[in-house]
């Protein structure tokens, strides 16, 4: 600089030695010629600058166009400082001898451009030259009358009083005076305002401030005049732009935590600088940008923590990029913070809109009866709401694309089901949010989860699965002890239905009303009802959707710690005598039961001889099964899934059918398929029918496994399951426990239990599925879940056709000769044996159920399934017989009702079970000719042989009728056949 400094002073002392044109002396006295003045100038410019140029006006003009316009800015411009000022720091003389060129060349050019406009305006200067001689003789002569005005004036002034003129003079310049001290304290106040305006500023009295600074430049405007009071309006100037910077600030901070006064005055402070439509754009920008920063600053926090300092080159990645560092146990804290953070950005946003809507009423009200505002005022009102309604699916679209972009980054299929729920939920509850912010599906945000949602669900079934079929191979049907009360809510993976009046309102409700119901109700949208009907209402003025809530308490508490105790007791209203039960009844009974004690032989018989009525004590627990609460806790966990994603809980609950199909399979293929004839015909068509689809659909064949042995396996293989096997620890052939009837009450009865549970879930499951899809689940209902009851017959019935030495006993009663001559009144032999056969099994009935408690329906289904197959055992036998009596008829009936009198003593199966059956089939044999040949046709119930038998032996048929009807029985069961 100090070499700069010097040039610019040599410069000037050459300068001060020559000129352009003549020195002053030359021109002294004297006007030069244009012509004179185009010379010199030009002889001084050739000596400058010994290059001579071409006269070509294109390249002067060009010359012209490359000076600088600051060479035209200012009168006071000092081209001298500009040109040293522009040297660098290290000279080089190649640049400054091409500056200094083009300098000399511009000067030339600029020279040459004013000789030219002068010798242009030649004439005109003779013209104004002979106008400025004639100015001169007429100033000579004002001059003389100058002067003696002045002369005058001198005398006059003796003539007047100098001391009154002196008053008026000191009088006006009072009044200057005055003038000149208000404005002085008007200029000390001015000066004095940037202190109060950095207390406005620091106080958020945005209003305030620039208030005072507009009064503050409008009172400047009056005292321009002084030097001082330019320079302060500059300064407010200066002052107004920071404010307004501040004032831009404070509006981006409304985007994430809104204060309402706060915002009062941001608002009011761009009204007065008259910038609402600017403001309202700088609002959205500012949304626009938070969102950003938000979701950049909370991910870039996790994926350092997770780092732990190894890379600090975070910050500079794209925000996608950086989610894929989100490791497996930061996702789900990270996902809830993000969410949180985003809430409060469109909590905020919803705010300023309410605002807006508020404040735009107490304006129309406060107009009402007037004059509607200006033109401007409503053209702004209709603006901002305009960009408020636009920038609310803006600002979803930003927030949506931010959270799509971090679930999309990580693989959800390695996650626990609980996290994943989960996360699940928040993004659900997240897409809820913005339903309600802008009416919008977030159709990316949904597309996004519910990929990675069909992808884990569908492995975490097949895994479900597979395990179901390894619990059910390894069950040993053992009860599993539960309390009284349980219920299916208390668990936890049902805890958020329990508060869902879908569930509670069953019992008041008709099915129409909870269908109607159901259409609108979910448990989260009746949790969002109970909390007050929408996010904004219940959190708009705190809190947040997103906060984690406390877990309870993790324990359940559904286990029955006592050991279990016979839940039955014995009817004490009949008569404990046991005298009318034959000795050799006794005898018989304790060869049966060898090993046994007398006296508990005695205490044993005296109870089983009376009638086995015992009843459920009130509050029965459940027969469940661990397996049993297993696929209770699925079914909650599906339930959930339903709960928190909607688009696919039509194919949760069709998973949810295959575990119930599953158990109701293991259940027939375990304890019901042994004896699959005669199963077959206890079954109804709609059970048969429900096996069948499950195994076809449902059930791994070895066909298909021979099949896929070596091969990638097939969509529709991979939904199936192997067919089980029950556990070797279950024994099913043990007679004194009664061929396993434990184990088989408890998985029918946990079946029933299952499928009850079901029914109690079905409207929920109606409440979450699709409209048109609603006939698949009640179709499901129907046909599949209210067979479930049925299946104890098959399940029973092996028990109570082993129970029983039905074969025994027609053994005995084929060796009864039945044509005898005179009436007895003593039953047969066989009766006692068979009413001895009951006893035991009354006896071991009882036994067991000290052991698990057996319910009414499967007691009512033993003894019934045993009396029916009694039943048909003494029509067999009937029917062996190739001759017989009127007599012996009558000890057929006798026998048949001393049957009937001792049975009613052992149960309280009310009526007995098929008792018209083999009363029909002893009274048909007194039937006439007549009616012989109709009551063999009406009576399907009987097979042909025991009709033919029926027939041969009736002693009063002709034998051209009984041939007859032995001929329609045969050609009736070829047609059958």
């Amino acid at each position: 600089m100090d070499l700069k400094n010097k040039f610019k002073q040599m410069i000037q002392r050459q300068g001060s030695g020559r000129s352009l044109l003549s020195s002053p002396s030359d021109t002294e006295g004297k006007i030069l010629s244009p012509e004179t003045t185009v010379q010199k100038t030009n002889k001084v410019i050739s000596n400058d600058d010994s290059e001579v140029s071409v006269n070509d006006p294109q390249q002067d003009q060009e010359v012209l166009d490359s000076i600088e316009q600051v060479y035209y800015s200012d009168d006071m411009f000092d081209a001298t400082k500009h040109e040293l000022e522009r040297l660098p720091e290290v000279l080089e003389l190649q640049q400054i001898h091409v500056d200094r060129s083009r300098l000399r060349r511009q000067l030339q050019i600029v020279n040459k451009k004013i000789s030219n406009v002068i010798l242009e305006n030649h004439s005109s200067y003779e013209v104004e030259l002979q106008r400025v001689m004639q100015l001169e003789s007429q100033l000579q002569a004002a001059h003389h009358v100058c002067l003696y005005s002045r002369g005058l004036l001198h005398e006059a002034k003796g003539n007047f009083t100098t001391a009154s003129l002196g008053i008026l003079a000191n009088y006006r310049k009072k009044q200057q005076l005055v003038g000149i001290m208000r404005s002085l304290h008007t200029i000390k106040t001015l000066q004095r305002t940037d202190v109060r305006l950095s207390e406005l500023l620091e106080e958020e009295d945005y209003p305030g401030a620039i208030q005072l600074c507009l009064e503050c430049q409008k009172a400047a405007a009056t005292f321009k005049h002084y030097r001082c009071i330019s320079e302060l309006n500059s300064k407010l100037q200066d002052t107004l732009e920071q404010i307004e910077e501040q004032l831009d600030v404070a509006l981006s901070k409304t985007c994430q935590h809104f204060d309402y006064s706060h915002y009062c005055k941001v608002q009011a402070a761009y009204t007065l600088l008259g910038k609402t439509q600017t403001a309202m754009d700088q609002l959205h920008m500012h949304y626009a940008s938070v969102i950003h920063n938000v979701a950049f600053t909370i991910v870039l926090g996790y994926v350092e923590l997770c780092a732990g300092g190894t890379d600090t080159n975070f910050q500079k990645r794209q925000y996608q990029d950086l989610c894929k560092h989100i490791t497996q146990d930061t996702f789900t804290p990270c996902l809830v913070d993000l969410c949180k953070a985003l809430w409060e950005v469109i909590r905020s946003y919803y705010q300023t809109m309410s605002w807006h809507e508020e404040h735009d009423r107490e304006n129309c009200d406060s107009t009402d009866g007037v004059l509607a505002g200006s033109v401007e005022v409503n053209l702004n009102r209709r603006y901002i709401k305009q960009k408020l309604e636009y920038g609310l699916l803006r600002v979803w679209q930003d927030v949506q694309q931010k959270v799509r972009a971090y679930v999309q980054a990580i693989d959800l299929s390695a996650f626990k089901f609980d996290n994943f729920i989960k996360v699940v939920d928040y993004i659900t509850r997240l897409m809820h949010v913005g339903e309600e912010f802008c009416g919008s599906q977030s159709e990316a945000l949904q597309e996004s989860i519910n990929k990675q949602s069909v992808n884990y669900f569908r492995n975490y079934h097949r895994t479900r699965m597979d395990e179901l079929h390894l619990f059910l191979e390894n069950e040993g049907w053992e009860l599993c002890p539960v309390k009284t009360s349980f219920t299916i809510l208390q668990l936890q993976e049902f805890k958020f239905l329990r508060n869902s009046p879908l569930l509670h309102s069953r019992t008041s409700k008709t099915q129409d009303e909870e269908t109607s119901q159901s259409r609108d109700s979910s448990p989260t949208k009746q949790k969002a009802a109970s909390d007050g009907g929408s996010f904004f209402l219940r959190y708009l003025h705190g809190g947040n959707p997103f906060n984690v809530e406390t877990e309870e308490d993790g324990t359940e508490d559904i286990m029955e710690t006592d050991s279990f105790e016979c839940s039955y007791s014995l009817d004490q209203n009949e008569s404990s005598s046991d005298d009318d039960i034959a000795d050799e009844l006794k005898q018989d009974y304790i060869d049966e039961i060898a090993g046994t004690s007398p006296g508990k032989w005695r205490a044993s018989l005296k109870h089983s001889s009376r009638r086995a009525s015992w009843k459920a004590v009130v509050g029965l627990p459940p027969l469940v099964t661990n397996t049993t609460l297993t696929v209770l806790r699925l079914f909650g966990k599906y339930i959930q899934m339903m709960d928190v994603l909607r688009s696919i809980a039509f194919d949760v609950t069709i998973c949810m059918s295959q575990l119930f199909d599953f158990y109701l399979y293991a259940v027939y293929t375990f304890f019901a398929s042994g004896m699959s004839e005669v199963n077959e015909r206890t079954m109804s068509n709609k059970l048969r029918t429900t096996l069948r689809r499950i195994t076809d659909n449902l059930i791994l064949s070895e066909n298909d496994d021979n099949a896929n042995g070596h091969q990638v396996a097939s969509p529709g293989r991979r939904d199936k399951v192997p067919h089980p096997h029950i556990s070797p620890i279950v024994d099913l052939m043990n007679e004194h426990k009664l061929y396993g009837l434990a184990e088989r009450v408890v998985a029918a009865e946990s079946l029933v239990y299952l499928a009850k549970q079901f029914e109690f879930l079905q409207p929920c499951l109606e409440s979450m599925i699709p409209v048109q899809k609603k006939a698949f689940l009640q179709q499901f209902y129907s046909q599949t879940v209210s067979t479930a009851a049925e299946l104890r017959k098959p399940v029973y019935r092996i028990v109570a056709a082993h129970a029983v030495d039905y074969e025994n006993i027609h053994q005995q009663m084929t060796a009864v000769k039945w044509e005898i001559k005179e009436i007895m009144s003593q039953h047969n032999a066989y009766v006692d044996i068979i009413l001895r056969e009951f006893q035991v099994f009354s006896m071991r009935l009882a036994e067991i159920s000290k052991r698990v408690p057996i319910p009414k329906e499967a007691y009512n289904v033993l003894w019934e399934h045993c009396i029916r197959l009694a039943s048909r055992t003494f029509v067999e036998g009937y029917a062996s017989a190739k001759k017989c009596s009127n007599e012996g008829r009558a000890l057929m009936q006798l026998d048949f009702q001393q049957f009937l009198m001792k049975l009613e003593k052992l149960t309280d199966l009310r009526p007995i079970p098929d008792r018209e059956y083999v009363e029909a089939y002893i009274k048909a044999y007194y039937l006439p000719d007549s009616v012989m040949e109709q009551w063999c046709r009406e009576h399907k119930e009987y097979n042909s042989r025991q009709l033919i038998a029926l027939v041969s032996c009736v002693g009063h048929l002709s034998k051209k009728s009984r041939q007859k009807i032995v001929g329609l029985i045969e050609e009736a069961e070829k047609l059958h056949r």
